[in-house]
């Protein structure tokens, strides 16, 4: 498969041209950045320590997209709101892992995918999708009784809060519950609160030093506490989700889906 990064300059970047390169399903044929990037006109194999292939850095995204099989985007709202408008342009494959975007962007997302594949997940390590599901089951089988709190801990660089992870776990828990969790979240708490309203998911963000990404789910009754936690130790996971996802595309209509489709959950 012929693949494309977007953002293949930042730290995630990098970790997917990697993964690509060394995937012997896939072929890197190109890499973009913004305009003006120092890293423009760069061979995308050196960037990450490889030979040099002959595959220079770019910032023409619609070109990536038209020459491309699939994208791999793990950038920034703003920036993958209009790579999604590309895929649909081009019915290219989309494989969308950035996160912070609002339900009314998440629709426009869904509206580009009746004509592109698109798989967007908040995470796509293997584990954490296990999470989600093993999250949905305990909510669903420990009552109202039992509280469930989201806690997660990311390094001082993540912009948005909670995490798209974070938040994938609530929507997991509320669905289990059968409630809906932009009704039911509380995402902040300070001063005189009051008691914790019955029904509610919590969520408490974490930011410091360099740590990848640790998620925990509580579930907390008066007489026990159980917990479901991920700690992500190096960020290839995510990088090896994505590849996988990326090949899964291949003979797959056009739709929205996500990593539950692609590891065969749903």
């Amino acid at each position: 498969m012929k693949v494309g990064i977007v953002g293949c300059g930042g730290r995630m970047g990098r970790m997917l041209v990697r993964e690509v390169i060394k995937n012997k399903n896939t072929s890197l044929i190109g890499g973009v950045e913004r305009s003006g990037d120092v890293l423009i006109g760069k061979d995308i194999g050196l960037l990450v320590g490889n030979d040099k292939m002959d595959v220079k850095i770019g910032n023409d995204s619609d070109n990536l997209f038209k020459t491309a099989d699939v994208i791999i985007d793990f950038t920034t709202a703003a920036a993958s709101l209009l790579h999604v408008e590309l895929a649909a342009k081009h019915n290219t494959s989309l494989i969308l892992g950035t996160t912070g975007f609002e339900e009314s962007q998440i629709q426009k997302i869904k509206d580009c995918a009746t004509k592109a594949i698109i798989v967007h997940s908040a995470n796509f390590s293997i584990g954490v999708n296990l999470l989600l599901g093993l999250t949905e089951k305990a909510a669903s089988t420990l009552k109202s009784e039992y509280d469930i709190e989201v806690v997660e801990m990311h390094h001082r660089h993540k912009v948005d809060a909670p995490s798209g992870t974070a938040l994938a776990i609530g929507e997991a828990a509320a669905k289990g519950r059968g409630i809906d969790l932009g009704k039911n979240s509380i995402r902040e708490r300070n001063g005189i609160t009051g008691p914790r309203k019955t029904k509610t998911i919590g969520f408490a963000t974490l930011r410091g030093g360099a740590v990848v990404g640790e998620h925990t789910v509580m579930f907390v009754a008066d007489g026990e506490r159980f917990e479901l936690t991920h700690k992500a130790i190096d960020r290839s996971i995510f990088a090896v989700g994505a590849v996988r996802a990326a090949i899964w595309t291949q003979n797959i209509k056009p739709g929205y889906y996500s990593m539950n489709n692609v590891l065969g959950f749903n």
